[in-house]
């Protein structure tokens, strides 16, 4: 499809995270550069007696000083990592953001699928047996907030005091993507000046953890080794490892960010998003949807194939996904294919689902500011058939005038979008 770009210009002014590297965006970064592995032994429940005991948790957070008991009772886990991560951002900004009307400030969120837990499930299920029909299983009325996707998203746009647009997407693991797709273009069209922008979850309940362990998404082979788990594009890779966290941007209108002097961390240049139409749970081997979310982002970036300098890979660790989404680049990129550098994030932090992309913009913004593109960690047995660059285990100091990220999701959705440097600030070889 032959995109063009609509209005205005779209500035990054602020970034906010809580993830498996660090509570903040400063230190994920780090953590990503490093390549540090976030992933460990499950402590969210007791997970003693399942095939699968290891996670990316976020480490050390402590909601009391994210909001007050109030507010907290009727947020959930995911949601108040959502909330510290807006905080992050919105701080970063600076006072650009609290300058603008406050209908032309709104928020696109990615949220976590909100469930019961499955104690409560037991419980109900017990009070059903053994009740008449008049005595069935009451709840608190707070308790459905703890599940509402929504209530998260609300409580972001409260933090920033948004009355303009609020977008709420639920694509699973393109969720991010599609959210700062979505926000990208809010602002393009002149329909609000600044986004809070990202995606939050919290998939490490030990429903969450058995659901992907019988689909057999998630690797069991590496409890004893919880940091060497993830290791997309690996031939010893068996499925991803669950994560959790919240990555959230600031986007503002380009020319109001430039004369209120504002540090730009990077521009927006271009979004894609498809479907694959294949199969719920598995990306198609011959690049599918990916090749054609990529092409758009990239088209409409006016940049061109050989524009990119660096993918942040969707990268699960998973057989499949990691050979799709590598057959899709060769065939977007051709000969340039050879000189991008493609890595995962995931291989650090586990799979953050609803989040996960932005965790990828993170790495993305990195390399264009610094020049350093992360690795792939783990990456000890390339696998034969894939053979592009992965950044194996160390990362690489080169420019990067451009990066993509991609995000691929069960269902079959794809997102994609471009980062370029703001001007000036493109990263340097050292």
């Amino acid at each position: 499809m032959n995109r063009m770009k609509p209005g205005r210009r779209v500035a990054i002014t602020g970034i906010g995270a809580v993830t498996p590297l660090g509570n903040s965006a400063a230190e994920t970064w780090q953590g990503l550069a490093e390549g540090r592995s976030g992933v460990s032994a499950l402590e969210t429940f007791d997970a003693s007696t399942f095939p699968v005991r290891i996670a990316g948790q976020v480490k050390d957070f402590d909601p009391k000083t994210v909001a007050p008991a109030k507010q907290r009772r009727h947020l959930s886990r995911a949601a108040l990592f959502a909330l510290a991560a807006a905080q992050e951002a919105l701080a970063d900004a600076g006072e650009g953001w609290g300058a603008a009307d406050p209908y032309d400030r709104g928020v696109a969120l990615a949220g976590t699928v909100g469930r019961p837990e499955l104690q409560e499930l037991v419980d109900m299920s017990y009070q059903l047996s053994t009740s008449d029909f008049h005595d069935l299983y009451r709840q608190a009325p707070g308790d459905v907030l703890l599940r509402n996707q929504n209530v998260g998203v609300a409580a972001v746009a409260r933090a920033g005091d948004c009355r303009g647009p609020m977008v709420s997407v639920s694509t699973a693991c393109a969720g991010a993507a599609h959210a700062i797709g979505e926000a990208y273009r809010r602002i393009q069209e002149g329909e609000c000046t600044h986004m809070l922008a990202g995606g939050f979850d919290a998939l490490t309940t030990w429903m969450d953890v058995l659901g992907f362990s019988l689909l057999g998404a998630i690797t069991d082979r590496w409890n004893d080794e919880p940091e060497r788990a993830s290791r997309p594009f690996d031939s010893d890779r068996s499925g991803f490892v669950l994560g959790e966290g919240a990555v959230i941007a600031v986007l503002e209108d380009w020319d109001g960010a430039v004369a209120r002097g504002a540090r730009i961390h990077g521009e927006l240049v271009g979004y894609g998003a498809t479907l694959n139409s294949y199969r719920i749970t598995d990306s198609p081997p011959d690049g599918g949807g990916a090749i054609s979310a990529m092409r758009d982002a990239v088209a409409e970036s006016g940049l061109g194939p050989e524009g990119i300098d660096y993918i942040a890979a969707h990268g699960t660790s998973t057989p499949g996904n990691d050979a799709s989404e590598t057959t899709a680049i060769r065939k977007l990129f051709g000969e340039h294919a050879d000189e991008l550098c493609v890595s995962s994030p995931k291989s650090m932090t586990g799979h953050l689902t609803s989040a996960a992309a932005g965790v990828n913009l993170i790495a993305a913004l990195g390399a264009v500011r610094e020049g350093l593109v992360p690795p792939t960690i783990n990456l000890d047995r390339p696998d034969p058939k894939l053979d592009l660059d992965y950044v194996p285990n160390k990362a690489v100091r080169r420019p990067v005038r451009a990066a993509l990220v991609n995000a691929f999701a069960f269902g079959g959705t794809n997102a994609c979008f471009v980062i370029r440097a703001a001007a000036g600030t493109e990263g340097k070889a050292a």
